[in-house]
């Protein structure tokens, strides 16, 4: 089962994550949107990682809902929004209890992404997050890790993509060959999942005890 402290330690390695790859981040952005990707995430994680010490919430919702409504306060353009509705509505979804299962997880995530999809007017193929998010919610049920693969591929399958959505539709087919940013910094949040994931079962990678999802 996963606690708030397991939830407050993934959204610390993801602050860290995002800290780490900043400058790539806005490499990526930088030919598609408007180069700020990385600076803008790394302020809103290091904001939440810091109001998340401060408040120290006490159930897996809360820390995730706090950390979108951080989310939203700090980063500007559409990813403060996109970000923070993201776990704002996973957090929602997972309610009051003082624990959860990785399967509750699973269920909370896809109703996050769900609400980043209507919120955004995306859908996998448009290369946007949701390339990332949406294959991730569904391996999500396997395992931590298989969710993180997802994630991954999904981000790198953007990259022969033309834009549908966001300011990179605007280049058109100029915007075939790029990785899209957004992707590929969910791929990071679902990648610092995992890591968290296996450092808590020691090793086993599965979703709350043994893999089950149970």
């Amino acid at each position: 089962m996963l606690d708030a402290d397991f939830f407050r330690r993934w959204m610390n390695a993801t602050a860290v994550s995002v800290d780490r790859e900043a400058d790539r981040l806005t490499a990526l952005d930088s030919p598609i949107g408007d180069a700020d990707h990385g600076a803008n995430l790394q302020r809103g994680f290091t904001a939440v990682a810091a109001s998340l010490k401060e408040e120290a919430p006490a159930t897996p919702g809360a820390v995730l809902v706090l950390a979108g409504r951080r989310l939203i306060s700090t980063v500007g353009g559409a990813s403060g929004p996109l970000y923070g509705t993201l776990l704002r509505r996973t957090g929602k979804a997972l309610g009051d209890a003082p624990e959860v299962s990785g399967a509750d997880l699973a269920t909370a995530l896809r109703t996050g992404v769900d609400a980043v999809a209507k919120l955004g007017g995306a859908a996998p193929g448009d290369k946007t997050m949701l390339d990332a998010l949406v294959p991730a919610a569904d391996a999500l049920g396997d395992s931590f890790e298989a969710a993180r693969d997802a994630a991954e591929q999904g981000a790198l399958a953007t990259t022969p993509l033309q834009a549908r959505k966001g300011r990179a539709s605007y280049l058109g087919e100029r915007s075939i060959g790029h990785q899209d940013p957004g992707a590929t910094s969910s791929a990071l949040l679902i990648a610092a999942l995992a890591d968290t994931a296996k450092d808590t079962a020691g090793g086993t990678g599965g979703n709350g005890e043994g893999g089950s999802g149970e």
